[in-house]
């Protein structure tokens, strides 16, 4: 038997079949292009249904379509209750998709999927709770207590990228001031970057970046540090500081066994990110003397977490 896990992107819906192990049989994506809830969910549809043809199997052996949705769901009814990036509210996508497939239908939220992905793949079975982070445009995080994905009574639970670090600090997307997302995203390195170089002239950044600040991205200082730049090494530094502060805030508030830090960030050397990242929270967490502490690893299943987390939402 078989499941189906549709990960909705910004741009793209990515579709995979998953086996009883959880493990992606064979893939699919498109661009989405948004016209309308009816489009939307046909193209759910239609990937599901590519997936089964190219692979020759029935829709029998389907036990059921998971989905992981950018934004807030309510998994009760089925429904996309709003999107970030998608002009999508209270849409009823499992009974839409549900027409032409009669299967169950699940939602989740995407960063939490990612998060089951990754709790249901760990390396130690034995874990019973994980948080994802994920580094992008935002700050992604995924909750995983007793097993189980937190999401609060309303849904919107696990929203981490939104607590304020900075008091009255950089304006974010939300309307607060100084959020996490903000400092520790991938768009807040490169503001980072950016900051720097114009204040050092001289900085192997600019070389990096081949003399443009539009070319800066998450990488620049990271790879300008490496050839022993100064300005860099501070660049990266007071990121991972940021990047610190709130994984001790999350540390300090749940305890969960593991952290995972996973994004495009997350792609850079252990010598480089992760190892330092470690000291800086064993510095600052509240449990020092306890006689287990919680581990920060990197993520290890990529962009595939978002698929294989949400065929585990039947199973979850």
């Amino acid at each position: 038997m078989y499941t189906i896990g549709i990960d909705v992107g910004g741009t793209n819906l990515k579709a995979g079949l998953v086996n009883e192990a959880f493990e992606i049989v064979d893939a699919k994506k498109m661009p989405l292009v948004w016209e309308s809830p009816e489009k939307f969910a046909g193209d759910l549809c239609a990937l599901a249904t590519a997936l089964v043809e190219k692979n020759g199997i029935s829709r029998d052996q389907v036990q059921y379509i998971g989905m992981g949705v950018p934004g807030v769901v309510d998994v009760n009814k089925g429904t996309i209750v709003k999107t970030v990036n998608i002009p999508i509210r209270n849409m009823p996508v499992a009974e839409m998709i549900q027409r032409s497939w009669d299967i169950p239908v699940y939602l989740g939220n995407d960063a939490d999927c990612a998060a089951l992905g990754e709790f249901y793949h760990f390396a130690n079975k034995d874990i019973e709770s994980l948080i994802l982070v994920t580094l992008g445009t935002g700050v992604g995080t995924g909750i995983i207590l007793n097993g189980k994905i937190l999401r609060g009574f309303n849904g919107c639970a696990g929203e981490g990228g939104h607590m304020v670090i900075v008091s009255g600090g950089e304006q974010c997307t939300c309307g607060r001031r100084g959020c996490w997302e903000r400092y520790a995203s991938a768009s807040g390195l490169i503001r980072l970057t950016r900051i720097a170089m114009e204040q050092n002239r001289s900085s192997a950044m600019w070389h990096v970046a081949e003399g443009r600040l539009e070319q800066v991205d998450g990488r620049t200082a990271f790879t300008a540090a490496r050839e022993g730049d100064d300005a860099a090494k501070e660049v990266v530094d007071q990121y991972l500081t940021y990047l610190a502060e709130g994984i001790t805030n999350l540390v300090n508030l749940l305890q969960p066994e593991v952290v995972c830090i996973g994004g495009g960030v997350s792609n850079e050397a252990d010598e480089a990110l992760l190892f330092p990242l470690q000291k800086k929270v064993e510095a600052l967490r509240y449990d020092k003397d306890a006689d287990r502490h919680t581990l920060l690893a990197k993520a290890h299943l990529g962009n595939d977490a978002g698929i294989i987390g949400a065929a585990l939402l039947g199973r979850e």
